[in-house]
């Protein structure tokens, strides 16, 4: 399986001055839902950084997104490792496959493929 991207999430109960902060860094945003924004580098668009005021599909805001091009595989090879789910692969209404794998460090990671 490949890696396409990894981004941080970032838990902001001030969404809205955190993209203002970003951008002067140069971030624009690329995605909105309400709950979750993303934004990233016009010049080099896999440069991202999530803001997230809380995930409205999952039990907890995960510290990292990973997107891989196969989510199921990841997902058996993570459950053969005995590693913790924290949250079960799912197809999320929103367009992401996806499941959330506590890291040998406690930190939450998002896996995750766009169908």
């Amino acid at each position: 399986m490949a890696v396409r991207r990894v981004v941080p999430n970032i838990h902001s109960d001030a969404v809205q001055e955190s993209r203002e902060f970003y951008g002067l860094l140069g971030f624009e945003e690329v995605m909105n839902l309400g709950w979750i924004m993303t934004l990233a580098s016009p010049s080099s668009p896999t440069a991202q950084v999530s803001l997230m005021a809380g995930d409205r599909t999952a039990p907890v805001v995960p510290d990292m997104s990973v997107e891989v091009d196969d989510v199921d595989a990841a997902y058996a090879a993570v459950l053969e490792s005995g590693a913790e789910i924290v949250h079960s692969l799912r197809t999320e209404d929103w367009g992401v496959r996806r499941f959330f794998v506590r890291d040998p460090n406690g930190r939450v990671v998002n896996v995750l493929g766009h169908r």
